[in-house]
C-alpha cells in the first residue's frame, strides 16, 4: 500500500511541475494563418459567375455585365466567349487584361423569348484552367395584352341590330 500511495504521490508531483507555467518563460508562439501563394499565370476573379436576370418584362434591357479582375501576376487573354444558344450572344475583351485590372463580358439575352431560361457563356483564356462557364437565368413574362377597341363588325348582333 506503501509502494501505491508513493507511486501516486510521485505521478502527481510530476504532473503538477510539468504543467507549471514559470514566470518570464517563453510561451510557444500562437500558429499563424498560412497565406496563399500568389498566383502564378493570369487569373480571373469575377464578382459573380451566375448572372439572375430575375423575372423581367418582354422585350426588357437584354444587357447584364459580368465585371473580373485579373488577379494573376500575368497579362490575360480571353481568345473565345460563345453562348448555349444563339440567344445569349457575350462580347469579350479582345486586348490582354493586365494584372490588377479590371475588365467585363457584356452579354445579351434575347428577351422577346418569353418563359424561364437557364444559359450558359463558355470562355476560352489561357488560364491554368483554360475553360470556364458563366450562367445567366431568369424569367421573361409574357407580353402584356393591349386593349382591343370594338370594331364596327362586333358592335351588331346577328340580326343586322344593335
Amino acid at each position: 500500500m506503501k509502494k501505491l500511495l508513493s507511486v501516486l504521490a510521485a505521478l502527481a508531483l510530476v504532473a503538477t511541475v510539468s504543467f507549471a507555467q514559470v514566470e518570464g518563460q517563453a510561451q510557444p508562439e500562437p500558429v499563424k494563418e498560412v497565406m496563399e501563394a500568389p498566383i502564378s499565370g493570369p487569373s480571373m476573379n469575377f464578382d459573380t459567375e451566375v448572372m439572375d436576370y430575375g423575372t423581367i418584362e418582354h422585350e426588357s434591357d437584354p444587357y447584364r455585365y459580368f465585371k473580373f479582375t485579373n488577379t494573376g501576376d500575368e497579362p490575360l487573354v480571353i481568345s473565345n466567349a460563345r453562348g448555349s444558344c444563339g440567344c445569349t450572344v457575350p462580347t469579350y475583351p479582345t486586348d490582354p487584361i493586365m494584372p490588377g485590372e479590371d475588365a467585363e463580358i457584356k452579354v445579351r439575352y434575347a428577351t422577346n423569348r418569353v418563359g424561364k431560361f437557364t444559359k450558359f457563356i463558355t470562355l476560352t483564356t489561357n488560364e491554368a484552367e483554360p475553360t470556364r462557364k458563366l450562367q445567366i437565368k431568369g424569367e421573361v413574362l409574357p407580353k402584356a395584352e393591349q386593349e382591343s377597341v370594338p370594331t364596327e363588325n362586333n358592335m351588331f348582333n346577328g340580326n343586322g341590330g344593335f
